[in-house]
């Protein structure tokens, strides 16, 4: 096997899938090592792509030419839109998937390309040179050189999975961990900390009683890629009951038998998805949680239990499940676990997610102190894109956090770090309004058209598109007839117009349906098209005030810090500024302004600066 390429990229979760394809699409040859090709892309936790956030960051990797979606969509067994009852800006996709096939379908993919080199190898050293990764050594004694090397090792860095007093030196699922590189990544200069996260039992499908639950149904609504073509699928039912009284009893009656709580993990888990003993005991006033049972696969014999991921040991995890609705005869396929494993400070990282300590080393996913496929993935392709542009001498690809959920995500994670998994919420992104999951094609394909990430055919259907949303913001400008718009505002539950409305005013009603504004245009036009124009039609007024906020931001971000700038010798800099400013080395005054314990004051001393140093 040669030992010379473009790209080095270790592990194949869902941040190292992303990288090698994008590599892969930008013309350069990439290694893809993985200790396990069953772990390619796969699912270790929850059987879902998307969620709340989670589904606008799909639908931007797929807007820049990544696989999730196109993924996703190919291997559905439910799928279903969020937070129906808010905004548009926050309505975020969630779909079931058949874990197996989304697996299958990934390697395949991984495997048709010939500039893709997948092996089966544990890395445990990344090669140096003055300062430079210039390549990967493997456990087998092989040795390969790169001009980058991008590391997404996940969760299996020094991976201990823990269930009450039994602890296995082991990656999720049974998988082998990777036991080698972390003593090479702190020698290089690598800040590590340790993390936790678990999943929950898996249970035989033959053993629940359904008719106890409650039934949940998607909707066949949507479709995570904008390249999908709308299509059946057979869906399987997911399942809702609850937790008890008597749950909770032998949950706080046992707690002394939990890793949590008898000093057994040191690692630090996600605040927004925590073990069932932690939501107990946190949420003492709560009688019940809810509790989703869903199919692992179409027709799988095993169904995963959302919300009871645990350390209990095996014992007790038997008693609380089986006190659950539905649940009272389970069997169980597999058992709840945490898992611990070693991660590096995202502080130590550029936003072009290159590592500082070493030049040409670039981190995506999980080993960056993250949580969650769909920010794995987004974080992979933007180290593969930007290990690209390093090594062609290009400069940085990087999404600022009013252009996109990616610029929000990596923004946080090496400005602001994280003590805890990072997870992406709505709620972090300041820009929210502007960041539909609607429109990210329209935000990003141009974008990544122009890096080289983006077929002809995808740019294609985003120029149709824009034409034909074009066409109907022309058409809205003009009058409805008034007794048909009159017909109309009566159905939708709307009061009647002093004025003959336009087609825009009808457009902007809240109640408004898709439908019937259809009807209005005596042209055919695209659902997804006209979605977007009405939505924009919404938010107009919100949106010219969001681009103020976003231009002034802007203005700051265009003042760059020089690389060398001595912040210690800036005495009129706070200390703690100087020393925050110092450990993160922002790009510009807009990221400077953004970290924690630097103050508008602190930012207002640095263009003073800047000027003078101008001058």
């Amino acid at each position: 096997m040669k030992n010379t390429f473009d790209v080095i990229v270790i592990g194949a979760g869902h941040a190292g899938v992303e990288s090698a394809f994008a590599v892969q699409r930008l013309g350069k040859q990439v290694l893809l090592s993985c200790t396990d090709f069953g772990t390619v892309a796969y699912m270790a936790c929850n059987p879902a792509i998307g969620g709340t956030a989670k589904g606008h960051l799909v639908r931007e990797i797929d807007a820049l030419g990544g696989e999730m979606g196109l993924t996703a969509d190919q291997s559905l067994v439910q799928i279903k839109m969020l937070n129906r009852a808010k905004g548009p800006a926050v309505f975020s996709l969630r779909g079931q998937q058949d874990k197996n096939h989304y697996h299958e379908i990934m390697l395949e993919k991984l495997r048709s390309k010939e500039n893709i080199t997948l092996v089966e190898k544990e890395a445990v050293e990344v090669i140096v040179e003055e300062g430079k990764a210039k390549g990967v050594r493997f456990s087998d004694g092989y040795v390969a050189y790169a001009g980058a090397v991008v590391l997404a090792a996940g969760v299996y860095l020094n991976g201990r999975i823990i269930t009450g007093d039994y602890v296995l030196s082991s990656g999720p699922s049974g998988y082998a961990p990777a036991n080698g590189l972390t003593d090479n990544l702190i020698a290089l200069g690598l800040p590590i900390r340790r993390f936790k996260t678990g999943t929950p039992a898996r249970i035989y499908r033959d053993s629940i009683d359904f008719s106890k639950m409650e039934i949940q149904l998607g909707e066949h609504a949507d479709r995570f890629s904008f390249m999908s073509k709308a299509s059946t699928f057979e869906e399987e039912p997911c399942y809702l009951t609850y937790t008890n009284e008597e749950t909770h009893k032998i949950i706080l009656d046992n707690i002394h038998r939990s890793p949590l709580y008898n000093g057994s993990i040191s690692g630090v888990g996600p605040r927004y998805c925590p073990s069932i003993e932690d939501k107990v005991v946190r949420f003492m006033d709560k009688s019940r949680h809810q509790i989703f049972v869903e199919p692992e696969g179409l027709h799988s014999d095993e169904m995963y239990v959302q919300g009871m991921s645990s350390s209990l040991p095996h014992d007790v995890q038997e008693k609380m499940y089986r006190t659950l609705p539905g649940l009272e005869n389970c069997r169980f396929a597999k058992y709840a676990y945490a898992i611990e494993y070693d991660c590096i400070d995202p502080l130590a990282l550029k936003p072009s997610l290159e590592t500082k300590a070493v030049e040409n080393l670039f981190a995506a996913g999980q080993v960056n102190g993250s949580s969650g496929y769909e920010e794995a993935g987004a974080q992979g392709l933007m180290a593969g894109v930007n290990a690209v542009r390093k090594i062609e001498g290009k400069t940085p690809f990087i999404l600022r956090r009013d252009e996109a959920y990616i610029g929000v995500l990596i923004d946080d994670l090496v400005t602001k770090g994280t003590n805890e998994p990072y997870r992406m919420m709505t709620a972090r992104a300041e820009h929210r309004i502007k960041l539909r999951q609607d429109n990210a094609d329209m935000r990003l394909t141009e974008i990544g058209y122009e890096l080289g990430l983006v077929s002809e055919e995808r740019y294609k259907a985003l120029l149709d598109k824009k034409a034909q949303m074009a066409e109907i913001v022309k058409e809205s400008k003009k009058t409805v007839q008034k007794e048909l718009a009159e017909e109309i505002l009566t159905k939708w539950g709307e009061p009647l117009s002093r004025k003959t409305p336009t087609l825009e005013d009808m457009m902007k009603r809240p109640n408004a349906v898709l439908e019937d504004v259809k009807s209005l245009i005596p042209f055919e036009v695209d659902d997804e098209a006209l979605n977007s124009v009405i939505i924009e039609c919404r938010y107009s007024g919100y949106l010219e005030k969001e681009e103020g906020i976003v231009r002034e931001q802007k203005r700051l971000e265009d003042k760059l810090l020089p690389e060398d700038i001595d912040y210690f010798s800036i005495k009129a800099l706070r200390i703690e500024a100087r020393q925050k400013l110092d450990k993160i080395r922002p790009l510009n005054l807009g990221q400077a302004s953004r970290i924690s314990g630097v103050s508008p004051a602190d930012i207002a001393v640095l263009i003073v600066y800047l000027q003078k140093m101008n001058r």
